[in-house]
């Protein structure tokens, strides 16, 4: 079998590619917007990468084009698509109908965490000798790779809320069919399909009433959204997840006390007995919930407590969060996915606990369909405070002025419409010691690189 996927190399269609190809069918497909590490992975799997989207890429007809949801009418592919006749799915579509049918599917949901809880729940199963399937929107740096088929029963997804497809306007994650099913939050984001946040909800509550009664929600107790989605129906039990730091009661199942302010060791709890402990690599509160529901879909799969805190231990992120790229100078740059003023500030809660009094600079490129929309201009200043510098990137394609987010602020706030300048002024105020956080959801010109080459050849001078 042949098939074809347009934008392939975006996070989820790609690993959409490697599991096909693990199917044994022949796979090719088009891109407008091809870097690493999407592009390396696909190519070292012997995956067929197409410039830009033509119809002759589509002659002769493969079997069945997957389309992903960036795609819309008028894109000269699609259009050859619906006038030839040809066969054609989503890829979530796609996923339910050749991979997860027959699977016992672990669907991770939320705004934030999907990814990085998707990666923990699949090395914790891993370590169990389970040897899971899983699709995930980032590469492990456990596995080395987004997606694999690996044995039945057991699959974990990354369940997103985003739409199908240009013809498939619900969520990619109503075709997933989940009985493990993990709601890590649910905040208002997407406003460029979501007019509201009632809207998303209502796109949970679908998913959560495809679980069947004997399977497993998984819920953070503190989250209002959250619950609200539960109180519209479920059909399905429960168990719910907190963090009890500073908290002396908790009225949670399950529940995490840090034993570290960065989060980097912690103790979990259920039903108020202690029940194990976790010291790894990762810092944040934020990483300490996600490795708790971690551990309670695992338990639902069959994997003691133990067991799972073991393999905790040993997880590695995925690449891009808080990935660190390069120290020089006793300077630390990361990389990290955070879009969303939510996550951005737990990110830097998490780097300052860790590093204490040690400056941060702080580079945004507000990049994600909802940033470029201005959405989250009011509340991105302030879940940007705990850094030292503030430097954010104002590309042409932004819908609104950055000077928005400097005027909303007391906080000294540099705005740069080039990368070059960008890393001038970093290369201008960095004395040594600091930690650079730069996020974005896309490569951002390459600031990356280009900011360690040229820190290494100042080092070097």
């Amino acid at each position: 079998m042949h098939i074809h996927i347009l934008g392939i190399c975006g996070t989820f269609m790609g690993g959409i590619a490697l599991l096909a190809r693990q199917l044994g069918y022949k796979v090719t497909g088009s891109d407008t917007n091809v870097y690493p590490p999407m592009s390396t992975q696909l190519s070292d799997q012997g995956i067929t990468l197409m410039e830009g989207y033509k119809a002759q890429h589509l002659e002769p007809a493969p079997d069945l084009v997957v389309i992903g949801n960036a795609l819309s009418r008028g894109n000269a592919a699609v259009e050859h698509i619906l006038d030839q006749g040809l066969n054609y799915t989503s890829g979530p579509a796609f996923l339910a109908d050749h991979i997860l049918k027959d699977r016992w599917v672990l669907a991770v949901s939320g705004t934030h965490g999907k990814t990085t809880t998707s990666c923990m729940l699949s090395w914790v199963l891993e370590e169990a000798n389970l040897n899971p399937g899983f699709l995930i929107g980032g590469v492990s740096q456990n596995f080395g790779i987004s997606a694999r088929l690996g044995d039945a029963p057991f699959f974990v997804v990354e369940a997103d809320e985003y739409d199908s497809a240009f013809f498939d306007k619900r969520s990619k994650f109503i075709h997933y069919h989940p009985r493990t099913l993990v709601i890590n939050n649910i905040e208002f984001d997407h406003a460029d399909i979501f007019p509201d946040l009632e809207a998303i909800k209502k796109q949970f509550h679908h998913l959560v009433r495809t679980v069947p009664g004997n399977g497993l929600i998984i819920t953070p107790e503190q989250d209002d959204n959250a619950n609200d989605v539960i109180k519209m129906g479920c059909w399905t039990a429960t168990e719910t997840f907190a963090d009890a730091s500073d908290k002396k009661e908790q009225t949670a199942l399950w529940y995490t006390k840090d034993k570290r302010p960065d989060s980097s060791e912690f103790e979990i709890y259920k039903n108020n007995k202690l029940v194990g402990t976790v010291n790894w690599s990762l810092m944040g509160k934020h990483n300490a919930l996600n490795g708790l529901a971690t551990i309670i879909a695992a338990q639902h799969a069959g994997v003691p407590v133990n067991v799972a805190t073991d393999a905790l231990q040993t997880f590695k992120n995925v690449k891009r969060r808080m990935e660190i790229r390069a120290k020089i100078n006793n300077t630390t740059i990361y990389d990290d996915f955070a879009h969303h003023p939510t996550a951005i500030h737990m990110t830097l809660a998490g780097l300052r606990k860790h590093v204490g009094k040690s400056p941060i600079i702080a580079v945004l490129e507000p990049r994600s369909n909802t940033m470029r929309m201005g959405t989250h201009k009011n509340t991105l200043g302030q879940s940007l405070a705990l850094a030292d510098d503030v430097i954010l990137y104002q590309p042409d394609n932004l819908d609104w002025d950055l000077s928005d987010v400097v005027e909303s602020t007391k906080q000294d706030i540099k705005v740069f419409d080039s990368i070059q300048a960008i890393i001038d002024y970093i290369l201008d105020i960095s004395k040594g010691g600091e930690h650079i956080l730069i996020m974005s959801n896309g490569a951002f010109g390459g600031i990356h690189e280009k900011l360690i080459a040229q820190m290494e050849q100042q080092s070097s001078e």
